[in-house]
């Protein structure tokens, strides 16, 4: 063997043998991986520059080749650590910068991205890649700046806008992913938003702001118990995220005041009830489905309380906030109903006809139908100030007033319009009586139908006064009897007198 004076001769060179040996094999690792880069077979090039770093972890080549790599992989941030290391080890290494910047531009890092490429044009005045990822960075602090702005504002759909804008150079932004899907939850856009919030956390499972968007749209979709879930996740990822912290506890609180209304209804206990639904609007403007909910909750009991233009005015702000509402149109149609506005009822029943074509609805349409149509012919029980039960005696009676009212004797000093207008109602409260007072007819007025159509008789018959007023025997008529005529003539004037003074007759 070598002695070791010897040895200490040969180290030097023993040792630069070794190095250039080890700096042959590291390139050839490399040029192997540049290979399977040009391949685009990404994984095993990051397997062979991994190799070419090992062996000589102080070449910033090495570290930028590998950079390359995790970006075509989209893994940015771990690109971003390993051109960093690269500008470390060689801080003229130009594609090291570049590659820093276009790291930071892409995770959305606009200000560390400028001042990347800013140290490329002091290594390269003319290179124009770099100018236009300037003008990129600048763009993505501007949509930034805009999109601050507006959210202050509540102009949702322009910070949505903006973010599009800024996610075209900075795709992996998880800050600007979060922030369009949380616009599209306050927009009510819970799909997409839902999509967007998913697409991060698969990516990243501990997300808190992405977790907060899903509890969010949760929440906005009255699933306030998979919604808390995801708040409570989102805090302990984060714990002092503060919008979590909000949401959670007015989720809660809605939560219970809304089960508070629930319990009062049930229990007959509708001011309470009222009070309750009105207090839990309170909580949350910003919850549009559980508050058309709570506006139609209100609604009905309003109902029950005899606040029927409340009712309708609740069960149009739910409507309002939920187009699609269904259960509120039919709670409106039936107020409407109930205050005889009967085409504004017709016109709520079609709409829930044409989104739910069930039986129930198609009856419902057209009882409201038939009640319009009724209510555009003459009201024959107004005519008569009479109950649509009003019994055989409480139309006579009710007759005989009315026509004692109205009779043209009574006003024959009047003025000739005046004495116009009261013949008129004269001879509708004899066409009223006619009608109501036999079955036939009233069964086929009360159904909807149109008695003209039907060629009935809807002339005036004295007989039926006479009756009315006399009860007289069946088959009593006037015709050719002149002397009976005079006499009713004669009677029906003495009441008409009568009724002018103040002792019951």
């Amino acid at each position: 063997g070598l002695t070791s004076s010897k040895c200490d001769m040969h180290m030097p060179a023993l040792l630069s043998f070794l190095f250039v040996s080890i700096r042959r094999e590291a390139e050839g690792f490399k040029e192997q991986g540049n290979v399977y880069y040009v391949k685009k077979d990404y994984a095993e090039a990051f397997n062979f520059y991994t190799k070419a770093i090992d062996l000589c972890p102080k070449n910033a080549s090495y570290y930028g080749n590998r950079a390359a790599t995790f970006m075509m992989l989209s893994r940015y941030r771990e690109a971003l650590e390993d051109s960093q290391q690269a500008v470390r080890l060689d801080d003229t290494f130009v594609k090291g910068h570049m590659r820093e910047g276009k790291c930071h531009l892409l995770l959305g890092n606009a200000m560390a991205a400028s001042r990347c490429f800013q140290k490329v044009l002091e290594l390269e005045p003319d290179n124009s890649q770099v100018q236009q990822e300037l003008k990129n960075a600048e763009s993505i602090l501007e949509f930034e700046r805009l999109a601050e702005i507006s959210f202050e504002k509540r102009d949702f759909r322009m910070v949505v806008f903006c973010m599009d804008r800024a996610l075209e150079p900075a795709s992996a932004c998880h800050r600007f992913k979060v922030l369009k899907a949380e616009c599209l939850a306050l927009l009510g856009r819970y799909p997409e938003a839902q999509s967007v919030a998913s697409d991060i956390l698969r990516m990243d499972s501990t997300n808190g702001d992405a977790l907060y968007v899903r509890g969010l749209c949760l929440y906005y979709e009255d699933c306030i118990d998979k919604a808390v879930q995801f708040f409570i996740q989102a805090l302990r990822m984060a714990p002092d995220h503060e919008k979590a912290r909000l949401a959670c506890r007015n989720a809660k609180a809605l939560k219970a005041k809304k089960e508070e209304g629930n319990k009062a209804f049930k229990e007959g206990s509708f001011e309470e009830a009222y009070d309750l639904y009105s207090e839990a609007l309170t909580i949350d403007p910003n919850n549009i489905k559980t508050n058309a909910k709570l506006y139609c909750n209100r609604a009905t009991v309003g109902s029950k309380l005899n606040k029927l233009e409340q009712a309708i005015e609740d069960c149009t702000k739910a409507i309002k906030l939920d187009e699609t509402y269904i259960k509120a149109y039919l709670r409106r149609a039936q107020c409407y109903m109930d205050t005889e506005q009967y085409e504004e009822a017709v016109r709520d029943y079609e709409k829930v006809y044409q989104t739910e074509k069930t039986k129930e609805h198609k009856n419902l349409l057209k009882n409201a139908q038939l009640e319009l149509k009724k209510s555009k012919r003459k009201d024959y029980y107004k005519v008569l100030g009479v109950d649509k039960n009003a019994t055989e005696d409480e139309l006579k009676k009710a007759y005989r007033k009315r026509a004692l009212m109205h009779h043209p004797d009574r006003h024959s000093g009047a003025s000739a319009e005046m004495q116009k207008e009261e013949e008129k109602k004269f001879k509708e409260v004899g066409e009223a009586f006619t009608v109501l007072s036999d079955p036939k007819k009233k069964s086929r007025y009360d159904s909807g139908h149109d008695l003209e159509d039907d060629d009935m008789n809807m002339d005036f018959d004295a007989n039926n006064i006479f009756k009315a007023f006399f009860g007289g025997p069946g088959g009593f008529s006037f015709e050719g009897n002149s002397c009976k005529a005079n006499l009713y003539l004669l009677l029906l004037h003495l009441l008409i007198q009568c009724s002018d003074c103040t002792v019951n007759h």
